[in-house]
């Protein structure tokens, strides 16, 4: 079977080739060489931002486990990312709008970094304050720089579908070959180097600081609201008050909590999937197939989002209806096909096509994306774009808290056909939201300090 991988990754690299390479002037859109030197110098940021963070990912919980933790312990260290993330990813997100979104990420780098350093000690305590840490960095990291980008575009007076290439090209980048080859690098570091494996911690630090040093040499400050008089809670009211009062950011949000959701849950079922008998997979191989199919999404929705048709809102929804098909595959495949009883060995005929039904699921997180972030640009308003995207996180935060302290108590089956039925509920919402937004269009924004005031006129 191992052929089988090899064959996988190779029909996939060659899609991909073909599909940048094939891009004729329909899909590759016109700009200037002023936003191609912006559009380049934030790639490089986000890439060095995203290789701090794929470096450590596949060797965090490796990591607890050579210092004597079980299973519990270590759950419960994740469980505090993903809580820490969920109580002050919020209040990070709008001091980043009232303080300045550039702080914001320098102060993504030096937390991250601080949790990294925490890595190299085996005490219980000092391994749970570094989650908390990276609970904090990995809010940060999901909202300061794409509003920095958004507000940093926007006032340099560049063509509104412009950002769309600067998503595509992020994605593609950081989020696949980026992925890549920090995982490539981290198994050298850790397995050719014998580095151990708080090897990639450090890595990951240097590279962290790097960008944090371009950040700080070449980015200007931008804000969404910093008004004196307003402090956390009213920027948490203006938040609270543009979700409620705009059914387009409601959706936006209901959507994406949804998709990354399935998408975080799929992360922690996919192994035991593959391997139900202890098979022998090379996790590490597998891993950078995903991250070619998540390529192979991106490039495709770098040419829909270089298109006028069809619109983000429309293809969206058969984006969400395929990675919910592609997610009842285990389901599927348990039903149909009698599961082996032999321990070990190489992956099983049934693994085999779950493996391509992850694939496509992960091409579709590739197209995901670009496209959120696209809608996001277009119907969260600046004044408290930070504030909102971290709202949206609140309860993606606690599903996957949920998924965690629970992980063991449901079958496989009844996690994937969970999965499945919020992708489909996101196609619905998808569609809803493009209704809305088809309607003759009756009123513009109001800004959120017009908002505040129609809700309390005493708060002037």
């Amino acid at each position: 079977m191992e052929v089988f991988y090899y064959l996988v990754f190779g029909v996939l690299g060659l899609v991909v080739a073909a599909l940048e390479l094939s891009k004729n002037n329909k899909d590759r859109v016109n700009t200037s060489s002023a936003f191609n030197s912006f559009k380049n110098n934030y790639l490089i940021v986000y890439s060095l931002m995203m290789a701090g963070d794929w470096l450590q990912g596949p060797y965090v919980y490796y990591l607890y486990s050579t210092y004597g933790f079980g299973k519990g312990d270590i759950g419960q260290l994740f469980i505090a990312g993903f809580g820490s993330s969920m109580l002050f990813g919020t209040i990070v997100g709008s001091l980043a709008d009232k303080q300045g979104r550039k702080r914001a990420c320098i102060t993504y780098c030096i937390t991250y970094i601080l949790s990294c350093i925490t890595k190299h000690s085996p005490q219980y305590k000092v391994l749970m304050v570094g989650r908390v840490l990276g609970g904090i960095a990995t809010s940060l990291l999901f909202s300061s720089f794409e509003s920095w980008l958004v507000a940093e575009h926007n006032k340099r007076g560049f063509e509104q579908q412009w950002l769309s290439v600067t998503f595509s090209k992020a994605v593609f980048f950081g989020n696949g070959l980026v992925a890549i080859i920090a995982g490539l690098f981290g198994n050298l570091l850790v397995d050719t180097f014998a580095l151990g494996p708080v090897a990639p911690f450090d890595a990951a630090a240097c590279f962290l600081a790097i960008g944090m040093a371009v950040i700080l040499s070449s980015w200007t400050e931008n804000y969404g609201d910093p008004s004196e008089s307003k402090d956390l809670l009213t920027q948490f009211r203006g938040a609270a008050v543009a979700i409620a009062s705009d059914e387009k950011i409601a959706l936006l949000g209901a959507i994406q909590s949804l998709f990354e959701g399935s998408m975080y849950t799929f992360v922690f079922l996919w192994t035991p999937a593959l391997s139900p008998n202890d098979e022998e997979i090379p996790h590490g191989f597998i891993f950078a197939t995903f991250m070619l199919a998540s390529m192979l999404g991106s490039s495709l929705a770098s040419r829909l989002l270089a298109r006028s048709t069809p619109r983000v809102e429309s293809y969206m929804q058969i984006v969400f209806l395929v990675s919910g098909a592609a997610l009842l595959l285990p389901i599927l495949m348990t039903l149909f096909i009698a599961p082996s009883k032999v321990k070990g060995g190489g992956i099983s005929f049934s693994g085999c096509f779950q493996l391509l039904g992850f694939c496509i699921f992960e091409a579709c997180v590739g197209l995901f994306w670009p496209s959120i972030m696209k809608m996001r640009s277009q119907y969260i308003p600046e004044e408290a774009r930070s504030t909102i995207m971290n709202f949206f996180r609140i309860p993606l935060n606690i599903f996957v808290c949920v998924v965690l302290y629970n992980v063991n108590a449901f079958p496989i089956t009844v996690m994937f056909g969970m999965c499945s039925i919020f992708l489909f509920v996101a196609s619905l919402l998808q569609r809803r939201l493009m209704l809305i937004v088809d309607k003759p269009k009756t009123n513009d924004w109001t800004p959120l300090e017009e908002r505040n005031t129609e809700e309390d006129p005493l708060n002037i």
